[in-house]
């Protein structure tokens, strides 16, 4: 095999701190809040998840690339993440039923990745630190620049996303002729919640995150659903507001990650950002209304306030996360309407929790 010498590349923190890698050969510098992903598979699925939108990726799993990629597994028409920092950078695949190479793949939409970094260094600096905004860099451009650049990239706090990410325009998903009518309010939807849905003989409308209620119910839809997406979820007055009225006309509602959380403000229950969020496919959470455990796929870097929640004479916490005790699942008391944190629809991740899809349309029945 010929060698090739690879250009130098950098991933340097909002604190000062230096990581040194390679560059895969696509030059450039890219910049976001930095956060770890521990899925052994999945991704492609991961790279092209809304939710991940304006995050620099770090892949715990040492070896990417190995298996190519595929047409079929992505979760929306790009790349959504805006870097990615591995160890170990497959250019060689070995699945036979592969489109191509990662690199090709990277190539094609200009995403500017840094290899042979000390990943489990990084992780656990970001761990002990928290996560942040961060810069790769592979053309060389001087540290201090980079250091005012990087001063300059907003908070994840306080930024609204959903718009970068969300359908511009309607669409329908589904057999037109299935049993239920679903409207989705597109927060950064993944292809495959949809595909869960229509799967279970829903026919499904996908509205643009600025939708009204009054959009969404002119469809004449049979239940509501509140997408994933990225951001933090306190600017999106328009979709808080979706649900509330959703709500008050007491209709099946059933959200999922970031509409998880827009469900929780609209009954008044603030959202944190995390220190460091929730991302991988091996993450235990306890059904508290079964008693039963679930291993989930998760990724939020928000999540609702606990101790709110405990204390609201309308809702009750029907899921808790095992290794902090985050508030994982709600429902509420008088109304059609439950959420999770964590996303059932899995790619990647085990389907554990695929039953949540069944419990809305059960809900819808009644």
């Amino acid at each position: 095999m010929k060698y090739t010498t690879r250009q130098k590349a950098i991933l340097l923190l909002s604190d000062g701190t230096i990581f040194h890698g390679k560059s895969i050969g696509i030059s450039g510098t890219t910049f976001g809040e930095v956060c770890f992903n521990t899925g052994m598979t999945g991704y492609q699925e991961i790279f092209t998840d809304p939710s991940y939108f304006g995050q620099l990726m770090v892949a715990t799993n040492a070896h990417i690339g190995n298996y190519g990629v595929n047409d079929s597994e992505v979760e929306s028409q790009s790349i959504k993440i805006s870097g990615l920092v591995c160890k170990n950078f497959s250019f060689n695949y070995s699945r036979e039923d592969a489109s191509g190479s990662l690199e090709d793949y990277f190539n094609k939409q200009n995403l500017i990745c840094i290899s042979d970094v000390d990943t489990r260094a990084l992780v656990s600096y970001i761990r002990d630190n928290g996560a942040m905004n961060a810069v790769i860099c592979t053309d060389e451009t001087p540290i201090e620049e980079l250091k005012i650049a990087l001063a300059k990239v907003p908070d994840m706090k306080g930024l609204e996303l959903a718009s970068k990410v969300s359908t511009t325009e309607p669409y329908f998903f589904g057999d037109e002729n299935a049993t239920y009518k679903i409207a989705v309010l597109d927060l950064g939807i993944k292809m495959n919640i949809l595909r869960n849905l229509a799967k279970r003989d829903c026919y499904i409308k996908v509205f643009p995150f600025d939708s009204s209620y009054q959009d969404l119910a002119a469809f004449n839809p049979d239940g509501y659903f509140l997408s994933n997406g990225p951001g933090d979820p306190e600017p999106l007055s328009g979709a808080i507001q979706v649900a509330k009225e959703i709500l008050v006309n007491n209709k099946p509602l059933f959200g999922i990650c970031l509409g998880h959380q827009v469900i929780g403000l609209a009954n008044g229950i603030s959202t944190y950002k995390m220190f460091n969020g929730h991302r991988g496919i091996n993450h235990p959470v306890k059904n508290i209304i079964t008693g039963k455990g679930e291993i989930t796929s998760q990724n939020h870097g928000f999540a609702v306030n606990k101790e709110e929640l405990d204390n609201h004479p309308d809702l009750e916490i029907t899921h808790l996360h095992l290794n902090d005790g985050t508030v994982a699942g709600m429902r509420m008391k008088n109304k059609n309407c439950f959420s999770v944190q964590y996303h059932p629809e899995a790619s990647p991740g085990p389907h554990d929790s695929s039953y949540l899809f069944d419990q809305f349309i059960e809900n819808i029945k009644g």
